[in-house]
């Protein structure tokens, strides 16, 4: 059962990024999108940039910020390349990675540019 709450949980927070995106003028590419590699939760277009964006769930923010590891990121960034074989500009397009952490009331945060950190 707790598989079930945690995906619908999952779920619902896409949507809340994705709505916040599209606020912003964003247009949402794909929705879990997959390739080889793993798994996308959300792409989203600002103008020419490519935004690949991680969406995290959790009580809190930083907690939320923790359980996104190198790991993750290079799986993630692989499957970006494989989005990106594409696109008209290839591998030169212009991209962005973004950590959209929603924490237990709904509340959101996003860290633009999240895997140049660090």
């Amino acid at each position: 059962m707790t598989s079930v709450t945690n995906y619908h949980a999952g779920f619902a927070a896409e949507d809340i990024v994705a709505q916040d995106y599209v606020r912003r003028n964003h247009g949402i590419a794909a929705r879990r999108w997959r390739g080889t590699a793993g798994e996308i939760d959300l792409i989203a277009r600002d103008g020419d940039q490519v935004v690949f964006i991680e969406v995290k769930k959790s009580r809190d923010f930083a907690t939320a910020a923790t359980r996104l590891g190198r790991r993750q990121m290079d799986r993630i960034c692989a499957s970006a390349m494989e989005f990106l074989a594409g696109e008209p500009k290839g591998q030169l397009t212009d991209v962005r990675f973004d950590l959209a952490m929603v924490n237990s009331v709904g509340a959101l945060r996003v860290i633009e540019n999240a895997f140049m950190e660090g």
